[in-house]
């Protein structure tokens, strides 16, 4: 399952990631999000790919599984 990330150095409080996944992130006192549940299930993968592409500074982060080896060799 993909995961949802923030780079708190990066991010300046805009909010679109919070707007766009009310259900994974929620925003502190400041206006800075604060990841509540970082796996990203796929019905939301949309929402979390246009809030990665909408992000001003870059920082919010969609980190995919490495993919699984093959079990056998042809």
């Amino acid at each position: 399952m993909a995961k949802v990330a923030i780079n708190p150095i990066a991010c300046d409080g805009h909010g679109i990631c919070a707007e766009l996944l009310p259900e994974l992130i929620h925003l502190d006192d400041w206006g800075y999000p604060k990841i509540v549940h970082e796996d990203l299930p796929i019905e939301l993968l949309d929402h979390a790919k246009k809030a990665e592409r909408l992000c001003p500074t870059l920082a919010f982060l969609i980190h995919y599984p490495p993919s699984s080896p093959p079990t056998h060799r042809i």
